[in-house]
């Protein structure tokens, strides 16, 4: 399995509603894709140093990773919500062991 990471960090002046529309936005979009197996969005915690929010998509294969990054749903999501906040995105690919305790 893959876990896909992205980090993303907003422009001035996106607001609380934007990020609030964008997490059902992206919520809505993983539940219809299949390919799948586990997602998670939001902002982050500020906990430690870091971006403004943050998405966690674990796939079963390249395959499926492709599917969901080409998807149309996602590229909605980018050209409606997604694109208009960007400063900037961070994004890494780890290997998930099949045995993992999702």
């Amino acid at each position: 399995m893959i876990l896909h990471l992205v980090a993303f960090t907003w422009k001035e002046g996106v607001s609380a509603d934007q990020v609030a529309a964008l997490t059902v936005a992206l919520q809505e979009m993983a539940d219809g894709i299949p390919e799948l197996v586990s997602y998670r969005c939001g902002e982050n915690l500020r906990l430690r140093p870091g971006a403004d929010y943050a998405v966690a998509a674990i796939v079963r294969d390249e395959a499926g990773l492709t599917a969901y990054l080409d998807s149309p749903a996602h590229a909605a999501v980018y050209e409606n919500h997604m694109g208009k906040m960007l400063e900037s995105r961070m994004a890494a690919q780890l290997p998930v062991p099949e045995d993992a305790h999702l």
